[in-house]
Parts: C-alpha cells; sequence; structure tokens
C-alpha cells in the first residue's frame, strides 16, 4: 500500500517492480509565460552582481580596513551600493573561509568584489569612513571610486516599465482564462459572458453519427418526431392545407428509454441548426443569469431560424410554480417565466421548434404544458417483446455473436428492460464471453449478463455457515412451490442459492406475464408467493430469520395501493387517496380514524394471505422438501429440474414472457427493473412485482 501511495505522490519515479516507462510532464504555453515572467523579474530585482559577491555589514567592513585586507572600494552613487576588493595575498585568510563558507584561489577572484553593501547616503559614509581613520591612525587609507553605474536593464525608469508590462501581461492572461480563452474574455463560459447560452450548436454541415435507423424500438415516437423534422425540410407540404407544425413537443418517459437518443438523432437528421442543452444549463449561482441564457437562446435561434432548440431534463426549471412557500425558488420562476414568455409571448417566433425531455412530468408547470408551448407530449414508455427485439439487434451490430443465439428468446425474457439496460446487458455478455476466451457471444453468456444485471456479481466463494445455506434454501424452495401451484402467481424459470450481489443470499427467475390490468386474485396470488420464502422457514425451522425483509417491503407495497390506491377494499370502498399533484405535502387525505382503518385492512390482507401461503406449503411439505434438498446439492435448479422432481405445473400454461425477477435474501434488493401495475408515486405504496 506504501508503494502505490509512494508512486501517486511522485509520478515521476519509477520503482524497480514496474517496468512500465514513467511519462514526463506535458509540454505546456504556459511553461513559457513562467520562463517569461522569471526572466523578468530577475532582471528587475537582481542587479548583475558577481556570483561569488556577499553582504556584509558595516561593522565587519572597518575590521577588514583595520587588518589592511582592503584593496580598494567602488562606489555606486545612483545605486548606494559599496562594492569592496579583496587583496589576493589577504583571501587565503581564514576569517574570509568562514565568511564565504567556500576556499577561495587568489588567482580566480583577483580584481573581483568579493563584498557588497547598501548605504543611505554617500555624505556620510565618508564622514564616517573619516572618523573611523581618525579613531585608528594607523591604519592605511584606502582608495576610493565613486562612479555611476549606467546599466540599461538596471536603470529604475526601466524597471518601472518592466513592472507594469509584467502585471498588465498577467492581466491579459488571467482575462483570457476568465474568458473562456477568446480575446478579453470574450469565449463562452468566461465572468463576462456569464448571461450568454451554453447550447451546444449543431449546424447544417454539423456531423452527427446517430439517425433514425438507430433508434429502435420507439415507433410511435420516431413518427412524430419525424413529421416535425419533415415539417422544416418541406413545410409548404403542411402549410397549403393550413396546418400549422406543433410549437413544441415534449417527450416523456422512464430514465433509459431513449428521450436523448431520439434528439439526437433528430439533430442527425434535421437539415436545419440544432441547439441542444440541459435544464440545469440555465441554473447558476447569480440572480437573472437564468433568465438572461433564455433570452441569448432564442435570440440565437431567431438569427438561424428555421432551427430546433432540445432542452433536456426541462425539470430542472420547468416546476411548478408556487406548490408551497417553503419550497420556493425566485429564480428558477424568473428563468420559467422568461421561458415561457418566449415560447408564447406576444413576439411570437415562427420556425422555431422546441423539443424538450423528462421523466417526471408531474412536477412541470401547467403553463408549460397547455397548447401553444408544448403542444404534443410524445409518451416514450419501456419497449414491447418486438420493441425489445429490435433493440436488441440494433446493439448486438458490433458484437460477434454465436449463430444459434436466438435474438427473440433474449427479448421475452426481458420485459419491463429499457434500451439502456438492453444495451448494460449486451455489454456484460460480451465482456463475460471474452473473459472465457470464446470467439463468439452465445445464449450462455447472455443469460449470466441478465443475472449479472439483475442479481449482481456471483459470490461462490462467499462463506456461508451450513445452517444459514439450509434456510436460504428451503426459503427459495417455499417461493418456487408457492408459484407452481398458484394459478396467478409466476411460475419458476430458475432458481439459485449462490450469492449475489452485496445482499441477495439467493434469488430466483420467474415468467410473469406481460400485462397492464391486474385483478384482486392476481394480486393476491402474488402476495401468497412472495410470502412463501417466510411460511417455508416457519413451517420447517419453527422460526423466521430476516431474510423475508425484502419480500415484506413488496407484498406492504401491494396491500397498500389495494387498499389507498386502486380501491380493492370492501371496507374503506371505492375511493383513492392517491394525489398525483402532491399538494397534500404535510397533511394525509383522510382522517385519523380513516388511517387506523387502512392499517387494520392492510394488515388484514397480509394475514389471510400467509395463512392460505402456510396452509399451501403445508399440502406440499414434500415437494418443498425435495427442491431444498436438490437446491443444497446442485446449487442451481431449472425449469426443467423442477418438472423433473415435482412433476409438471398443473396450470394450463398459456404462452408467457420470461424475465428475472431476483429474490434477494437478505434486505436490500438488487434493483427495480418492471413495473407490472402502473406507476402510482413515490409517496404512495406502488404494487410493483418483485420477488
Amino acid at each position: 500500500m506504501a508503494q502505490e501511495d509512494n508512486k501517486t505522490k511522485f509520478p515521476f519515479t519509477n520503482s524497480g517492480d514496474d517496468k512500465t516507462p514513467r511519462k514526463g510532464p506535458k509540454f505546456s504555453i504556459y511553461w513559457i509565460y513562467l520562463i517569461i515572467f522569471a526572466v523578468l523579474v530577475g532582471s528587475t530585482f537582481w542587479k548583475f552582481s558577481p556570483e561569488t559577491s556577499a553582504t556584509s555589514q558595516q561593522e565587519v567592513f572597518h575590521k577588514m580596513i583595520a587588518q589592511g585586507d582592503v584593496e580598494k572600494l567602488d562606489i555606486i552613487r545612483n545605486k548606494g551600493l559599496v562594492r569592496v576588493y579583496i587583496k589576493s595575498d589577504s583571501i587565503v585568510k581564514p576569517f574570509y573561509e568562514s565568511k564565504l563558507k567556500i576556499k577561495l584561489e587568489p588567482a580566480k577572484v583577483k580584481g573581483v568584489p568579493l563584498f557588497q553593501f547598501n548605504i543611505t547616503d554617500l555624505k556620510v559614509f565618508d564622514d564616517d569612513l573619516k572618523d573611523f581613520y581618525k579613531e585608528n591612525p594607523t591604519v592605511e587609507h584606502i582608495q576610493t571610486y565613486p562612479k555611476d553605474d549606467s546599466d540599461f536593464l538596471g536603470g529604475p525608469i526601466v524597471s518601472t516599465i518592466i513592472s507594469m508590462l509584467v502585471i498588465v501581461g498577467l492581466w491579459i492572461l488571467l482575462m483570457r482564462k476568465m474568458g473562456g480563452g477568446g480575446p478579453g474574455g470574450g469565449g463562452p463560459g468566461g465572468i463576462f459572458n456569464i448571461g450568454k447560452s451554453k447550447a451546444t450548436l449543431f449546424d447544417k454541415g454539423a456531423k452527427v453519427n446517430i439517425t433514425f435507423t438507430d433508434v429502435a424500438g420507439l415507433d410511435e415516437a420516431k413518427v412524430e418526431v419525424m413529421e416535425i423534422v419533415d415539417f422544416l425540410k418541406n413545410p409548404k407540404k403542411y402549410t397549403s392545407l393550413g396546418g400549422k407544425i406543433p410549437k413544441g413537443a415534449l417527450l416523456i418517459g422512464p430514465p433509459g428509454t431513449g428521450k436523448t437518443l431520439l434528439a439526437k438523432a433528430m439533430a442527425g437528421e434535421a437539415q436545419v441548426p440544432f441547439f441542444s442543452l440541459s435544464g440545469s444549463d440555465f441554473v447558476e449561482m447569480f440572480v437573472g443569469v437564468g433568465a438572461s441564457r433564455v433570452r441569448d437562446l432564442f435570440k440565437q435561434a431567431r438569427e438561424k431560424a428555421p432551427c430546433i432548440i432540445f432542452i433536456d431534463e426541462i425539470d430542472a426549471i420547468g416546476r411548478a410554480r408556487g406548490r408551497n412557500a417553503i419550497m420556493s425558488n425566485d429564480e428558477r420562476e424568473n428563468t420559467l417565466n422568461q421561458l415561457l414568455v418566449e415560447m408564447d409571448g406576444f413576439g411570437g417566433d415562427t420556425g422555431i421548434i422546441i423539443l424538450a425531455a423528462t421523466n417526471r412530468p408531474d412536477v412541470l408547470d401547467t403553463a408549460l404544458l397547455r397548447p401553444g408551448r408544448f403542444d404534443r407530449q410524445i409518451s416514450i414508455d419501456k419497449p414491447d417483446v418486438k420493441g425489445r427485439e429490435a433493440i436488441f439487434k440494433v446493439h448486438l451490430m458490433p458484437i460477434k455473436i454465436s449463430e444459434t443465439l436466438d435474438i427473440y428468446k433474449l427479448a421475452e425474457q426481458t420485459p419491463g428492460f429499457a434500451g439502456a439496460d438492453i444495451a448494460n446487458v449486451c455489454n456484460e455478455a460480451a465482456l463475460i464471453a471474452a473473459r472465457k476466451d470464446k470467439l463468439a457471444v452465445d445464449m450462455s453468456d447472455f443469460q449470466d449478463a441478465i443475472d449479472r444485471v439483475i442479481g449482481g456479481l456471483e459470490k461462490k466463494n462467499k462463506i456461508i455457515a451450513p445452517y444459514e445455506k439450509e434456510v436460504i434454501a428451503y426459503h427459495e424452495a417455499g417461493h418456487a412451490i408457492c408459484g407452481w401451484f398458484l394459478e396467478h402467481a409466476y411460475p419458476l424459470l430458475k432458481v439459485t442459492i449462490v450469492p449475489r450481489g452485496t445482499a441477495a443470499l439467493g434469488y430466483a427467475q420467474y415468467t410473469p406475464k406481460e400485462q397492464y390490468l391486474y385483478n384482486t386474485d392476481q394480486l393476491m396470488d402474488q402476495i401468497c408467493m412472495t410470502l412463501g420464502g417466510r411460511a417455508a422457514e416457519q413451517i420447517f425451522f419453527g422460526k423466521i430469520s430476516t431474510g423475508a425483509s425484502n419480500d415484506l417491503q413488496q407484498i406492504t407495497r401491494i396491500a397498500y395501493s389495494m387498499v389507498t390506491a386502486y380501491g380493492m377494499n370492501e371496507k374503506i370502498g371505492n375511493v383513492s387517496f392517491y394525489d398525483p399533484t402532491q399538494e397534500q405535502t404535510f397533511t394525509k387525505p383522510y382522517s385519523e380514524e380513516t388511517g387506523k382503518m387502512i392499517d387494520e385492512e392492510v394488515r388484514g390482507i397480509i394475514d389471510e394471505a400467509y395463512q392460505r401461503t402456510l396452509k399451501l406449503l403445508t399440502e406440499k411439505k414434500a415437494e418443498v422438501e425435495i427442491l431444498a434438498k436438490e437446491l443444497l446439492d446442485k446449487e442451481v435448479l431449472h425449469k426443467s429440474d423442477v418438472e423433473e422432481l415435482i412433476g409438471k405445473r398443473p396450470f394450463e400454461e398459456k404462452k408467457i414472457l420470461e424475465d428475472i425477477e431476483p429474490d434477494p435474501i437478505g434486505g436490500v434488493p438488487p434493483a427495480d427493473i418492471i413495473a407490472p401495475l402502473p406507476i402510482v408515486d413515490d409517496k404512495v405504496p406502488t404494487p410493483k412485482i418483485e420477488n
């Protein structure tokens, strides 16, 4: 560790173990500035005195005269300096050797002033020297040679001019740095251009490598934005019928679905100027900068019209105004007000189309979403099976894949995956295949990659006590049996007790349907399946462990959503306390009595599901033991293995899509990948089905 620290502190040294040659410091133009500055300062303040000269106090000077060692004196009147020349035969005295810290040779220092000191007044110096001679009549008088030193660089006027030039040069350099490199601070990002727009301009001839062919799985959204691009290319096609192009379009969708990628494709396809920036580019520590940058952005856009302006993550400046006093921000609201005026004010612009992207449309101001500003809201959802297949084909182009790879099967196994998730899976599969020294990436590599992305890194060497491993095996077997014998639960695809990630000591893969509506029976079966691990521990060990913490989080979300959001409880009734506008921040939309009733009903739902799960697993106790023992032996079981051990699933299985849903035993879920039910809100428990 110490060796690594030394390498960090001294990057230009090389230890004996490290064979890699160290690179020296890179040459920079600032080295030249530094050298020039050093030369100028040296020429100003260094008086070109001999290298061997040293400063002597006047008392020491008197002692040198008394010893008879001084040969002559040079008095530089214009500089107030006295230079002392020592006799050749006196230089070898120990006094001078100790004074100069070196051994002097008379031949080399003859005629060189070895000492010098400053005087304030020549007359005072002469009077002092005469007094010294009177006090010491035996001392030999020293010849003095008064003169003026007329060296050019040492003159006071020249020194002052050089000093001023150095200061001015440093000031200009500082201004160029603050101004972003332009002369006088004219570059973007400088302190003098802080109110200028930070938008990146892709002009007509700009080279953007992304086109609509690189965007897969977003067919409906592509049609919308391609129409906007087509209008800018052929406006008469639409205006001849009296139509008007939308003033703006808002791309809405979860993270990783391709909103920014679609905008990049527009920049590559459109033959018009394209301004790209993020919402945070308007934000600055100085008051009024955001509004100034909005004005400058639209000023540039008017000069380049027709053009497109793309604002990524517009929720950074587009949040609703005045929702509550505590979270208000005058600077951000001023920026939003300016944006609203520029988009649809008295000075309406033609030929400028605003494109924006966000994954939080619920927090945007209603004035921003009205027709005339963002006329179209283009929803970009997570792709379906066909879209995922198309996305896989795009990301597999640069990868050497096996001829036996079934891309459609990969798409079936990844419902709920966004484009970014699929890209990550493809990259992980290629890395896994390279680690195994394969010539091509096959299906097993993709299966491992999906496990890696969802469950985390496999940790086969993690030391687990035999008793804990047995608990994990029965826990996973309980989940698997519930999924196998409950009609509306997800049947098992694969189960393993190999630890993964930071907290998952075991996990399972299920085969859920890709659906959007869920009834009460389906949700109750999902709760029972999720409770299967806790129930199995209770039945076989007579006590429960902390391994079901993630399971309890999931069933709590589902149960509360059934009662408070979806009206699936008879006692509470057909009411929903979900507040999409989040206006009820500090108060609940129901009374204390109703809140107590909600808690009781949620507990009732969970208790009913738990008793049902206990009954099912008690009846199927033999099957649970078979699966658990096989897991302890093999550590991994697939669907075919389960069929051999306990028979086929008793329900007629329709064609369903396979997905991976980890079941961490330990507390922290690896990731939220799918949300089979509509996403409600972070504050209201959302029935995300994960096991």
